[in-house]
């Protein structure tokens, strides 16, 4: 396991890319037409699903790397760069293109009628559990080979999906207070935040493949 302060970093950095945030103006324009009980349905199948999604990245991810000869370094790097672009776009108070593109959010809006596929897709994957949500959860699970580091990191998925799952439940209050205003300084504090993070990944990435950069002071 990673000392206690670690996993406070890995709280932060988790709750800034796997995020409800840029999915609540979304869900409100897409569960607009539906009941209170219907929306509430939506949020616990989207929260669950990325909940599933996210879990499968903690235990399984590392496996994916190896069936395509992808180190974690490589993968570092690769992540941080996705992560960069997507702060990127959240500075300027955009959703990330990684997360979703017009085309699926016409192609929701369409299928709308049908509460637990839109919550699936596109609310749960990619919107909250997107390319770089799954990133930063493989990175931050290969901290430690320690089954207890695994154990660690699932709590810490299931008490932010739980957080997810609130958020969305009341996406129509949050967004009522917040306004457009409000929702984009939080997206643009997020996306410092996660530039930062992102940072941090492509030059430990690096680091790990050019070792002779730390001999210089990279």
């Amino acid at each position: 396991m990673l000392p206690l302060g670690d996993y406070l970093q890995i709280v932060i950095g988790i709750m800034t890319i796997f995020s409800p945030f840029a999915a609540i103006p979304i869900f409100v324009s897409l569960t607009s037409n539906t009941t209170a009980i219907q929306r509430n349905e939506t949020a616990k199948t989207a929260a669950f699903a990325a909940c599933i999604a996210a879990l499968v990245a903690v235990w399984i991810g590392q496996y994916v790397l190896l069936f395509f000869g992808i180190s974690i370094s490589a993968f570092k790097i690769a992540g941080g760069i996705l992560l960069l672009l997507m702060s990127i776009n959240m500075l300027n108070a955009k959703t990330p293109n990684a997360k979703n593109t017009k085309e699926e959010l016409e192609e929701a809006q369409e299928k709308s009628d049908n509460i637990s596929e839109i919550a699936v897709v596109p609310l749960a994957i990619p919107l909250i559990a997107g390319p770089g949500s799954l990133s930063t959860i493989i990175i931050f699970s290969q901290q430690s080979n320690s089954i207890m580091h695994f154990a660690m990191m699932s709590v810490i998925v299931i008490a932010i999906s739980l957080y997810i799952y609130l958020a969305l439940r009341m996406s129509n209050l949050i967004s009522n207070k917040l306004g457009v205003t409000g929702i984009n300084i939080i997206s643009r504090v997020m996306g410092l935040i996660l530039a930062s993070i992102s940072v941090e990944f492509i030059i430990s990435g690096l680091l790990a493949v050019f070792p002779v950069l730390s001999i210089k002071g990279f």
